[in-house]
């Protein structure tokens, strides 16, 4: 009776696991999910640097799953290469262990929507034109598989990223990209950041990407339609070195006509202030002239001092005025008493 209420339990968390994995809707879940099978099913006597290829159930059909395990040293040093994963010598693991387990993801069609749909991609008018690939690094053990898993960070350079080359894809489920791509659109390279971001950026050869860390990569272009409004929920987007108006110019133009705007309404403003400045400094000026000329005027209006015997005194010079005789009558009595 014990033995058949295990194998009913079993049963039921098999079924359970199975239905949980077909309504999958969150991408971090969806790595955790290919971390443990891809751990479960690591062949523990392969050679380090030997890629393996996982097998994933029935209900994850359409996601090809490539692993290699490396020594975390030669990584940094030599890089590596896994399924269309270029790494560059020279990267930076943070932290590195002794062994470093590369799972390499191909999402197929049916699995990549998941991103389109997470990341609001329609909203901002783009529109998955490739499979979208993964990059993930998890800590591993030199005799096998970490018992607890945590993932690594692989770091690159703009002089030696992670190149992603799309054309290198060889999932059967998934048409070629450049098959499904209209001649004159343009084609941008998408990063899915685990912040619900997302980054743009060119290509730096055609359906090659350039990345600078281990994620999820993409090829992406404007749809038909454009919508001027930029609502709705969910992650944003980032542009690097891509405007968002499709690359017609339109965005950079008005960027444009903003910054000589600004430099025109700056050079104005300086100038006005100077003017204040000066005019300011002149006022003062004149007044401190006007304040100097009242008090010259003021001490050369002064008396005149000298001295009087042994006393200081103020002194004006002689401008007394003469008598003058009033009339003649006056007159003639001075002279007749002068005169007897």
């Amino acid at each position: 009776m014990d033995s058949f209420s295990f194998y009913i339990i079993i049963i039921l968390l098999l079924s359970f696991h199975q239905s949980e994995s077909q309504s999958i809707q969150s991408t971090h879940l969806l790595d955790l999910m290919i971390r443990d099978y891809t751990i479960r099913n690591f062949k523990l006597n392969l050679n380090t640097g030997i890629t393996q290829k996982i097998y994933l159930p029935s209900n994850f059909s359409g996601i090809d799953i490539d692993t290699v395990k490396l020594r975390c040293g030669s990584l940094r040093r030599y890089g590596a290469k896994i399924g269309e994963f270029h790494i560059g010598s020279g990267v930076t693991v943070e932290p590195c262990p002794e062994r470093v387990m590369l799972i390499r993801q191909n999402l197929g069609s049916n699995w990549s929507s998941i991103y389109s749909t997470g990341y609001n991609l329609a909203v901002y008018n783009y529109k998955l034109v490739s499979p979208v690939l993964g990059l993930l690094a998890y800590n591993a053990n030199p005799d096998g598989v970490a018992t607890n898993p945590y993932e690594v960070n692989v770091m690159a350079t703009d002089q030696n990223p992670i190149l992603i080359d799309f054309l290198s894809s060889k999932t059967t489920d998934n048409p070629n990209p450049k098959a499904t791509m209209k001649k004159n659109s343009s084609v941008l390279c998408a990063c899915f950041i685990s912040n619900a971001n997302t980054t743009f950026s060119e290509q730096v050869s055609p359906y090659v990407c350039k990345g600078t860390r281990q994620g999820h990569y993409a090829l992406v272009m404007k749809t038909e339609t454009q919508k001027d409004d930029h609502d709705g929920g969910g992650g944003g987007v980032v542009t690097s070195s891509t405007d968002m108006n499709g690359g017609n110019g339109g965005g950079k133009l008005s960027r444009w006509k903003v910054a000589v705007g600004s430099v025109i309404g700056s050079g104005i403003g300086a100038i006005l202030l100077g003017m204040l400045v000066v005019a300011m400094l002149v006022k003062v000026k004149k007044k401190a002239m006007r304040e100097e000329m009242e008090r010259r005027a003021y001490e050369e209006e002064a008396l005149q001092v000298s001295m009087v015997g042994h006393v200081r005194a103020p002194t004006a010079p002689g401008t007394r005025t003469l008598p003058r005789i009033a009339d003649d009558r006056y007159k003639n009595t001075h002279l007749n008493s002068n005169y007897p």
